[in-house]
């Protein structure tokens, strides 16, 4: 079914996304969003449901797990659960998308052949599917016609239209699992997936405090050294200024959805200085705190 796009607060209980998409009875949601203008930044997080990220219009940045890309229009993006994903926009750039969310129970479940040989590896790790799926790829077409009929099945919503709409999803992975590839060493990545969830984690739950790169690094067990080079290659930018990026999401939200003053908001996101907050805000929105809110 489609619902309105997604607010930002879904994603302010951790980088763990808990919240329900959808009931048992038909676990498959469609949120139409665009990105600056629901939200600039979608922090690294992950649920236990499959997600498709489809853009419809503009360009923006994805990153699932290590990877980073430019999405153009028209690109398919696959979440796997319990995988890191993320967004950005670019400068003066603006991106149309679907948040095709739905557990992995509605394509089927239990000791079926199709769980065992296909669904459970995936979600182990063991057979890695493509995450991206661009207009020049083979199946490029069949897999878009498979997400646009399900789209106009859910809008129009005919006599077994649920049936429609799992039938699609059903043919868009039997085409995934021809390019799935087993994966050797998925045992070392799901380790570092784990360990950089940790420090995700914690940014979260302190990003209001003093967090330092030996913060991070604790968490992993790791030296400062290790930690830092770490942390780029797993996120595309350093801790501090990763932790900069969060901050001023937090912010930015804030001062669109409370009344505290600007000071009161830099305080509780953990810039110490107002003119530095002030700076940085500028930076990053083109305009200062108190025109943001006023929606300018």
């Amino acid at each position: 079914m489609k619902e309105n796009g997604r607010k930002q607060q879904d994603f302010g209980s951790g980088y763990y996304e808990t919240k329900k998409h959808s009931d048992t009875m038909f676990a498959y949601n469609v949120y139409p969003c665009t990105i600056p203008g629901d939200f600039t930044f979608v922090p690294l997080h992950w649920q236990d449901s499959m997600e498709i990220i489809y853009v419809k219009r503009g360009r923006g940045m994805v990153q699932v797990d290590q990877e980073m890309f430019q999405a153009e229009q028209g690109d398919i993006f696959l979440i796997a659960p319990g995988h890191l994903h993320g967004m950005q926009s670019l400068p003066r750039e603006s991106m149309v998308y679907e948040n095709i969310i739905f557990d992995l129970s509605f394509l089927g479940g239990g000791i079926d052949i199709c769980s065992q040989k296909y669904l459970q590896p995936m979600v182990s790790g063991k057979i890695r599917l493509p995450v991206r799926v661009g207009k020049g790829d083979a199946m490029y077409g069949q897999m878009s016609a498979c997400l646009d009929a399900a789209d106009g099945l859910c809008s129009a919503r005919p006599v077994g239209y649920e049936l429609g709409v799992k039938g699609r999803l059903l043919l868009l992975f039997s085409m995934l699992f021809r390019y799935g590839t087993d994966y050797e060493d998925w045992d070392r990545e799901v380790q570092n997936a784990e360990k950089l969830k940790l420090v995700l984690s914690k940014i979260e739950r302190d990003y209001g405090k003093q967090l330092t790169v030996k913060d991070g690094a604790d968490v992993c067990g790791y030296s400062e050294s290790h930690f830092m080079r770490w942390f780029k290659e797993a996120t595309g930018r350093s801790f501090g200024g990763y932790l900069i990026e969060y901050r001023l999401e937090k912010a930015a939200y804030a001062l669109r959805n409370s009344g505290d003053t600007v000071l009161e908001i830099a305080e509780q996101t953990g810039f110490e200085n107002l003119s530095n907050f002030n700076r940085l805000f500028r930076k990053r929105f083109e305009m200062t705190p108190s025109a943001f809110r006023k929606g300018g």
